[in-house]
Order: structure tokens, then C-alpha cells, then sequence
């Protein structure tokens, strides 16, 4: 059983900065595929960035708006997969997930390639 827990998340205001973190229970994150995702009110669950399973690559939105903003990275004595968010915009507002993957896939951005969910950090940007 694998299960992902998520921190990090809160209240912050536009132009601030957080760093969502994703630890993983019953699997080494070292070599597992992982992926952010945001889920704004309303809407549907999008891709933010991934980070290989076998290589440290990294995969990020092409959504202009996150664009240069976020970061992902992987602290594999921690086992924990973080996203660090800088410049906050106010529609930066939603969910966020991380999700793991059993297999490096050619969809990273699609959460179709994810088995395991975390269970959600709320991130609220204000104006």
C-alpha cells in the first residue's frame, strides 16, 4: 500500500512564495516516477511538473502562466518530492496533488500515468 502525504499548502499573498512537500509510505520515491498536479475550484485537475523515476529529469506545464515559476526536485534521503512556487498570482489558487507513477510513461502530464494520489494541500493566493 502506497500512500502519499501532502504539506505545505496555506494562505499566502500574491508575489510570496511556498514549497509544497509530497512523502511517500510503502514506496522508495527514488526511482518512482512523480508528478504535480493543481485543481482549481471549478475545474479540472491540471498538470504542473514531473520529475523522472530512473534520471532526475524534469517536465513542466507549458501553460504560460506557471512558466518559469515552479520547480520540482526530489530529496531522496527524506523521500519526499517537493514543488517549490515562487511569485504567486492569485490564480495560482487550487489543489494541489502529487501523484506517483508504477512505470515511466510517456504521458508524464496526463494523470491517466499516475497510480497513487495524495490526498490534496490547499494553496490560496490572495490579492
Amino acid at each position: 500500500q502506497v500512500q502519499l502525504v501532502e504539506s505545505g499548502g496555506g494562505l499566502v499573498q500574491a508575489g510570496g512564495s511556498l514549497r509544497l512537500s509530497c512523502t511517500a509510505i510503502g514506496r522508495t520515491l527514488s526511482s518512482t516516477p512523480m508528478g504535480w498536479f493543481r485543481q482549481p475550484p471549478g475545474n479540472g485537475r491540471d498538470f504542473v511538473a514531473a520529475i523522472g523515476g530512473s534520471d532526475d529529469n524534469t517536465y513542466y506545464t507549458d501553460t504560460d502562466s506557471m512558466k518559469g515559476r515552479f520547480t520540482i526536485s526530489r530529496d531522496n534521503a527524506k523521500n519526499t518530492v517537493y514543488l517549490e512556487m515562487n511569485s504567486l498570482k492569485p490564480e495560482d489558487t487550487a489543489v494541489y496533488y502529487c501523484a506517483a507513477s508504477n512505470y515511466s510513461g510517456s504521458y508524464y502530464w496526463q494523470t491517466y500515468e499516475y497510480h497513487y494520489w495524495g490526498q490534496g494541500t490547499q494553496v490560496t493566493v490572495s490579492s
